[in-house]
């Protein structure tokens, strides 16, 4: 690995540092006040979570973990459905935003600030109907393997795993230029299986105030971006059983980015109690 760039432990170290620096006036200035938040929650929570609430069957009563659940919105959605649920993330300032929008919102969410790959003691291990992560969320992970084991160890035999991301085809192959379908240009000038970490500022920094005013303040995360192979073998290596990888167009249009798999869907199972 290259001298000037970090290991997994430091990276996890920076990106935390990154994370906890503004996040809920970023959150505040892209969703408006926890208040203002939750009011457009309550009136149709289900618009929020798709495409994944079809994944996700009947979720009144089901424990679910949301693993890297950033603001809540998510997490809050599930919950005015009736669903039991938890979130694990490592900024403060995402689980302040959260608990404010929870409140709000009349619901109850367990919001567990840690590293997801070193979580409390008292996090209940073998609980969860459904663990989900979604949307740019496994290139912050250097090694996928401690990723899925703690997906796995979370789960009741018989849960589901799902993981919704950004297709690899899309991340690290093509580059795209042009704001409108008609000009849209693609070139494939990307190694898809590329190994190296490459830098880039933290995800939330767009939508903060201070966002072109002191845009060194935002500082840079590391990104490892997968194949989609990799993906689906550290799901595998965990012990969960594939289910499903089902690959998505861009759901936003029917015309832009035509032809091109824009985001993936993997449903995976934790083996019932004699695996079977």
């Amino acid at each position: 690995m290259d001298e000037n760039k970090p290991d997994s432990a430091v990276t996890s170290s920076v990106s935390e540092e990154l994370w906890n620096e503004d996040t809920y006036s970023a959150w505040t200035s892209r969703f408006g006040t926890p208040k203002e938040a939750a009011a457009k929650l309550r009136n149709n929570p289900a618009v929020k979570l798709q495409p994944l609430l079809a994944h996700f069957g009947e979720v009144s009563g089901k424990k679910i973990m949301n693993l890297m659940g950033s603001n809540g919105v998510k997490g809050v959605a599930l919950a005015l459905l009736g669903a039991e649920v938890s979130v694990a993330d490592f900024s403060e300032g995402n689980a302040r935003y959260a608990s404010e929008l929870a409140e709000e919102a009349g619901v109850r969410l367990d919001y567990v600030v840690s590293d997801v790959l070193n979580l409390p003691q008292d996090i209940r291990r073998g609980a969860y109907d459904i663990v989900f992560a979604e949307q740019g969320i496994v290139h912050y992970f250097t090694d996928l393997k401690p990723f899925m084991d703690t997906a796995y160890s979370l789960l009741t035999p018989g849960g589901q795993f799902i993981l919704r991301d950004f297709h690899p085809v899309s991340t690290k192959l093509i580059s795209s230029k042009g704001s409108t379908a008609k000009i849209r240009k693609h070139k494939v000038s990307g190694d898809y299986f590329d190994t190296s970490l490459e830098e880039k500022r933290v995800s939330y920094a767009k939508y903060s105030p201070e966002d072109g005013e002191s845009g060194n303040h935002m500082g840079v995360v590391y990104w490892r971006k997968w194949t989609l192979g990799e993906i689906v073998t550290a799901a595998a290596d965990s012990g969960l059983r594939i289910r499903k990888l089902i690959e998505e167009p861009n759901l936003s249009s029917e015309v832009f980015d035509k032809g091109i798999p824009k985001t993936f869907v993997l449903i995976a199972e934790k083996p019932g109690v004699e695996g079977i």
